[in-house]
């Protein structure tokens, strides 16, 4: 049976009938950048970024959304190619405030708008998104410079009335992908958005998303959005990329076994997103594993075992305090036997954890008073 094989940048590849162009390519190690395609979501084409050319085709094509083909020859990195993609960044650069170093290069002052845009961050920091913008690696990638910020009031819009992110509509690229991460990704059809290519929006609001009272603020949107225009409150000014070190573990707030990445400054974490790769969630976090990192450094978590004296409290040791436990059970154990203790396993335990208290419940204790709780 023939082989289904599609040429890059002269070499041949094998590939799947269905796969598109930018399947093949990310397979092989082979970078097209992307600023709205989302990973698990139907492909868009709205940014117009990932082009390539086809041997043969008269027009550029998007890799996101065309299938290869058999004998076809692609190149991600011809003349033309660079030409379309450096125009389409030039044009994203001018359709916002899109402020960063090479944007801004040559600007002699800041314009009113930016001046009331930061002031109304309440900072003077060049940008929120410093580090962690897609667009931002483009134009320095391709060595753009913006023609300016555009000054429209239309682009001045800021809501900050989530509790835990921020929405900067002057900063949004209407690329889709929060409409994508919230419909397609999370199902919480919190994001409306008209779809219409970047270049052919105008200056209106409606081509930005927006939110409707089925928002539960789980992030997913603000970690898929490529620019600063989600932008995490927490995080905000405490968080850069090149600052931090990232160190991958479990959420702790239920049995699922979300994967994460704590980004941690200085030994404190300052931002959690999801690990994109991994099983089960695929970069999908719930509002708490997001967001609910604080309690860590709260100044009332219990960090000494205690102990029961009428109506007080008091700090011993752990050898104390187990050793207390242990008799306590002993105690009532032999005064009424084992159907008066009970065991509830918590949800934020890992499996093995549970596993041993039902053991010791049921094989020690001789009871089976033992339940697991799911409250979170």
């Amino acid at each position: 049976m023939r082989e289904n094989r599609i040429k890059i940048n002269g070499q041949f590849f094998q590939f799947r009938i269905g796969e598109t162009i930018l399947d093949v390519a990310k397979e092989n190690n082979i970078h097209i950048p992307t600023l709205c395609h989302l990973e698990r979501t139907p492909p868009s084409g709205i940014c117009g970024i990932c082009v390539v050319e086809v041997e043969g085709n008269g027009e550029l094509a998007l890799s996101c959304s065309t299938p290869a083909q058999d004998s076809m020859s692609v190149w991600t990195e011809s003349v033309r190619v660079v030409a379309s993609r450096k125009e389409t960044i030039r044009t994203l650069l001018a359709s916002g405030n899109h402020n960063c170093g090479i944007a801004s290069e040559g600007v002699t002052g800041w314009t009113d708008f930016q001046k009331r845009q930061i002031g109304a961050y309440g900072t003077d920091t060049l940008c929120p998104a410093w580090g962690d913008c897609r667009l931002q690696d483009l134009a320095y990638h391709y060595q753009v410079k913006g023609e300016g910020i555009r000054g429209d009031e239309a682009f001045g819009q800021m809501d900050n009335g989530n509790p835990v992110f921020l929405r900067d509509l002057s900063r949004c690229i209407r690329c889709g992908r929060c409409a994508a991460a919230c419909n397609s990704v999370q199902g919480n059809n919190a994001v409306v958005f008209n779809g219409s290519k970047t270049k052919e929006m105008s200056v209106s609001n409606n081509g930005f998303p927006v939110v409707n009272d089925l928002c539960v603020s789980c992030g997913e949107c603000v970690q898929a959005c490529p620019v600063g225009a989600l932008l995490d409150k927490k995080a905000r000014y405490h968080w850069r990329p090149y600052e931090t070190k990232k160190v991958r573990t479990t959420c702790p707030y239920c049995g699922v076994g979300c994967q994460q990445w704590l980004h941690v400054k200085d030994g404190k974490i300052v931002k959690v997103t999801g690990v994109e790769d991994a099983e089960p969630n695929h970069g999908r976090l719930c509002v708490k594993g997001r967001f609910g990192y604080d309690f860590i450094y709260s100044n009332e978590r219990i960090t000494d075992p205690l102990i029961r004296q009428e109506k007080h409290f008091r700090k011993v040791t752990w050898d104390e305090a187990l050793d207390h436990v242990s008799n306590m059970f002993r105690k009532i154990l032999n005064e009424s036997g084992p159907s008066a203790v009970g065991g509830v396993s918590c949800a934020r335990s890992i499996n093995e954890d549970s596993y041993q208290m039902q053991k010791l419940f049921r094989a020690v204790f001789k009871t089976n008073n033992i339940d697991h709780c799911a409250r979170t």
